[in-house]
């Protein structure tokens, strides 16, 4: 228990320093800030940084925000916001697809740039946010790469199994089987989501 005790101050000191130098608005920010800095495990440095609070040593901007455990209420919390606006962009691209004729300029640049989104975007960024659902496992760089990289891949192979049904590789069927695609995995990710957020609350 001393050698344990005897561990743990120096890195409490330091994340009291650490507070002070950067400022981190909320436990989150301060957990990613320890992995970074003192290469410690998120568990761990959840660990300190409650002790630290228990004990009032340390206060942050922001209070820690507590992940309702139903998933409709969670659905309501601001931190969903990214799934509303995913469902509500691949909405509208369908609408206007379907709904403003190629020949309609110049509103049809409209069309042009949320095809494009809904195409080379979304079904990637999707799936990526269902494999990696928290921010910290990857970079902004990395996400958008990646999103861009299975966009391009999952849209051909969407093209590739149309062609075998009776529907064909035509607009409607794409669009269509591309929004359900895309809803699949924003659903997929909202859960998982969820569940790691209330797994990381309840250790």
């Amino acid at each position: 228990m001393r050698k344990n005790c005897a561990r743990s101050e120096p890195i409490e000191r330091q994340l009291i320093n650490l507070i002070k130098k950067e400022k981190p608005q909320s436990i989150e920010q301060l957990v990613h800030l320890a992995k970074e800095k003192f290469s410690l495990k998120e568990k761990e440095a959840l660990d300190h940084i409650i002790k630290l609070l228990n004990q009032e040593k340390i206060r942050l901007t922001e209070e820690a925000k507590v992940t309702p455990r139903q998933l409709r209420t969670y659905l309501q919390t601001s931190e969903t916001y990214w799934f509303w606006t995913t469902i509500l962009l691949a909405l509208t691209t369908v609408i206007i697809v379907f709904t403003i004729p190629e020949n309609a300029y110049p509103i049809v640049y409209i069309r042009y740039i949320l095809g494009s989104i809904f195409v080379l975007w979304l079904p990637g960024y999707t799936l990526i946010k269902a494999l990696f659902p928290t921010k910290h496992e990857l970079d902004t760089i990395e996400r958008l790469a990646l999103s861009i990289g299975l966009s391009l891949a999952i849209v051909p192979i969407v093209g590739l199994l149309l062609n075998y049904t009776p529907w064909g590789i035509r607009l409607t069927p794409i669009t269509l089987s591309l929004l359900a695609l895309i809803t699949c995995f924003a659903t997929a990710a909202l859960i998982r989501e969820h569940q790691l957020k209330i797994n990381q609350a309840n250790p």
